[in-house]
């Protein structure tokens, strides 16, 4: 092991280089223009996997196709399948990038560009832990199998519904995913719980046509104005969702879980700070951790309505919608919340238009077990390579497949993350701690030891 651990300090640059060449593949999934170069990046990975000696499958599906690469069984030994995604997020407003999206940069200690943390350079660390310990001749002490895709971006749909066919090529004790964060900086953390999510669009109409404000104002109902009286009664002023209905299937957190978070070093004014806001918001009675951890939300996404141009045109505008999200805990069912907020808009839309909920993308969240073998190897591969013992910790945001895994797999997960909370995932200038890329490639390369010694 130290062998291995000194053979990665060594070439340290060469590692680095490795990301940069996959970061300036422009893989956005959601971009028809460039699904030439979501293959490219798609390619790219399953290149990696062969010239180290893996078995690589490239899957095709009717999106963006998947690459499953896996080494030689060890017999008795667990089984790890590493899940991650080639594909990233759009990178306007380009504007606001201080270098170009797919140009990575290094500045101050922070490897810059689009899918640097998300999720292109936490789910290399692992692809590179594995690729150094078959370049050095070592035989893993377990199997481990890799399953990319290029579609997570984007609600991994044909990657859900293909999972049952492809369980027996996946089929593993536990799967690992780094694609979350840290703590905090210098404060590793193991996530044991994700909200889940529900996107949608409301869409409110009225006349047939725009009409001319000083013609018809005050005879018609306005349909921007009828958007915002119906997104305006979902949320109180104590934080509180007004959704009949929407808390029936959340779970309290317990006392422990409380009183464990509260150990740790948060500072709303810090955490003010850092978003750019003057004081924070959320629903009362619970900390800014167990909000954006533990408890369901709700979020305008974005709006659209009338004259976007220069100038003023004075119009009642003929349609308006709204890009709308929630997330929730462990429990609550997206297509239950559909029902819902359709009773919901019935009994509060205005007089004088119609409206139409057309959904998205939705999936529960999920919790893990965190007192399992596979676990307690994570805490010690990450203690030895951040010289700090991680923390146990939820994350506010989604990844779709990984209940899935649960339910279709049967498997434990871990979700390890290695970056930070304030590097910009889906923003622009998004990055990845340079020394915390080299951080995970450590804790990656320990994890597999470790696990063999925790459950074999």
């Amino acid at each position: 092991m130290n062998q291995l651990i000194e053979s990665l300090d060594a070439d340290r640059n060469g590692l680095l280089d490795d990301l940069i060449d996959w970061l300036r593949i422009p893989s956005v999934s959601s971009d028809s223009r460039l699904r030439a170069e979501v293959r490219r990046a798609c390619d790219w990975v399953g290149e990696k996997f062969a010239a180290a000696g893996l078995s690589v499958e490239t899957i095709p599906t009717q999106g963006h196709p998947m690459v499953v690469a896996q080494t030689a069984p060890v017999a008795g030994a667990p089984v790890v399948l590493v899940y991650g995604h080639y594909d990233v997020q759009p990178a306007e407003p380009l504007e606001d990038w201080v270098s170009g999206p797919f140009e990575p940069t290094v500045r101050g200690g922070d490897l810059f560009a689009r899918g640097a943390t998300d999720d292109k350079g936490q789910v290399l660390t692992h692809i590179q832990s594995v690729c150094r310990w078959l370049s050095a001749g070592h035989d893993l002490p377990l199997q481990i199998k890799f399953l990319i895709e290029g579609e997570e971006e984007v609600g991994s749909e044909n990657l859900e519904r293909m999972l049952p066919e492809l369980a027996e090529k996946l089929a593993c004790d536990c799967v690992v995913i780094s694609d979350s964060s840290q703590y905090a900086d210098g404060q590793p953390a193991i996530t044991y719980g994700l909200r889940g999510i529900a996107t949608y669009e409301l869409t409110v109409r009225g006349p047939s046509q725009d009409l001319h404000s000083g013609s018809f104002g005050g005879a018609v109902m306005n349909p921007a104005i009828a958007l915002c009286k119906m997104l305006s009664s979902m949320v109180d002023e104590n934080g509180v969702i007004q959704v009949p209905g929407y808390y029936d299937r959340v779970q309290p957190l317990t006392e422990a879980e409380r009183q464990q978070w509260a150990q740790l070093p948060q500072s709303d004014a810090a955490f003010a700070a850092s978003v750019g806001v003057k004081e924070l918001f959320g629903e009362q009675g619970y900390t800014t951790d167990e909000r954006r951890w533990a408890r369901p939300t709700f979020d305008i996404n974005g709006l659209t309505s009338g004259h976007q141009g220069e100038g003023v045109k004075t119009i009642i505008p003929a349609i308006a919608s709204a890009k709308i999200s929630f997330r929730l805990v462990a429990d609550q069912d997206p297509k239950e919340l559909t029902e819902q907020l359709r009773q919901h808009f019935d009994a509060v839309t205005p007089t004088g238009v119609t409206w139409e909920l057309e959904t998205d993308h939705g999936a529960p969240g999920m919790l893990a077990k965190i007192d399992t073998p596979f676990a307690k190897a994570a805490e010690i591969a990450i203690d030895a390579a951040f010289g700090t013992k991680p923390v146990f910790i939820r994350e506010g945001g989604s990844i779709p497949i990984v209940t899935r895994f649960q339910e279709v797999l049967g498997c434990d997960c871990l979700l390890l993350g290695w970056g930070l909370s304030d590097d910009n995932t889906h923003s622009p200038n998004e990055k990845f701690r340079v020394q915390d890329y080299h951080r995970g490639i450590q804790a990656s390369t320990r994890l597999w030891n470790e696990i063999a010694k925790q459950v074999g």
